[in-house]
């Protein structure tokens, strides 16, 4: 009986064993991402207290008391760039866009999913066509584009990033369409018995079912709009008020080439922190999300 005992206990810890070395991988891996990805951020924010001149000679090196400037570059940066101006002409593009973006791009994924015809099947893979479009196929004829229709300024720019917003626009419908497909019709069906219309069916209804998946899409949205150099540098440009953050920190690489790095690290850290704050907000809405997705009933 003893042995038979032993037997089945060390039959019973030898999973258990397993599972323990397996768990302890994972997290050893997701350590090692973590470092990964915060390793960039960390190297920003430090050489953003160092001296411009000590950081090209040893970038890696932690401040020291000969290095370590204070808020130096962060005053530099501000008086140079003209930072404050930027950091608004970003909020008002990069709120007006995303609202457009998510306003549009769940009316059209509703459309699609509710209506079948041709017509939606083909609009459809054309909107996940773009997704795989490179940004370089429509840059040159979107410029004189927006040249024609005097688009070169904030609200143009919000036009823009809705109409060529390429791979990031094609995606929110895509994953719109998918989460919309989702819902049960009986939803909506209930909703038009009681009275409402399409649109009140969809505005009372559908969006609020909607609000994780639509949280997901503003954060993706945003992260690309907010830090988009491109574009704004191409159809903006420099010669006028409207500059964005990027613009501005790149307008801190002189015409020789000569950079002050210190500034830029330090506008980088005050370029990133926006955006940090937003994700941290949204984060507990798309927790919701994904663990009422994941429960039935």
């Amino acid at each position: 009986m003893q042995a038979t005992v032993s037997k089945k206990s060390t039959k019973e810890t030898k999973p258990k064993t397993k599972k323990n070395v397996g768990n302890t991988v994972i997290f050893l891996i997701l350590c090692a991402l973590v470092v990964v990805f915060l390793a960039p951020i960390l190297f920003i924010v430090i050489n953003s207290f160092k001296g411009k001149f000590f950081i090209s000679d040893n970038p890696f090196a932690l401040p020291t008391s000969q290095t370590f400037v204070g808020l130096i570059n962060y005053i530099n940066g501000l008086e140079k760039t003209g930072f404050l101006s930027a950091i608004g002409w970003s909020f008002f593009i990069t709120i007006g866009s995303v609202a457009v973006i998510l306003f549009f791009t769940s009316m059209t994924a509703y459309y699609i999913t509710r209506v079948k015809s041709k017509f939606t099947s083909v609009l459809y893979y054309l909107f996940v066509f773009s997704m795989i479009v490179p940004f370089q196929m429509v840059m040159f004829p979107m410029v004189k584009l927006a040249d024609i229709l005097h688009l070169a300024n904030p609200v143009g720019m919000i036009i823009l990033y809705l109409g060529f917003g390429c791979g990031l626009s094609g995606l929110s419908v895509f994953m719109f369409s998918g989460f919309i497909k989702s819902i049960p019709l009986e939803i909506e069906e209930a909703a038009m018995i009681d009275g409402c219309n399409p649109l009140q069916t969809y505005f009372h209804i559908v969006l609020p079912i909607l609000k994780p998946t639509a949280i997901t899409v503003a954060i993706l949205n945003a992260m690309w709009i907010w830090n988009d150099y491109l574009l704004p540098y191409l159809v903006i440009g420099l010669s006028t008020k409207y500059k964005t953050i990027p613009v501005v920190i790149q307008m801190l690489v002189g015409s020789n080439g000569n950079r002050d790095m210190g500034a830029m690290m330090a506008m980088l850290v005050l370029a990133i922190i926006p955006i940090i704050i937003f994700y941290l907000i949204c984060q507990k809405h798309i927790i919701e999300g994904v663990v009422a997705g994941a429960v039935k009933g």
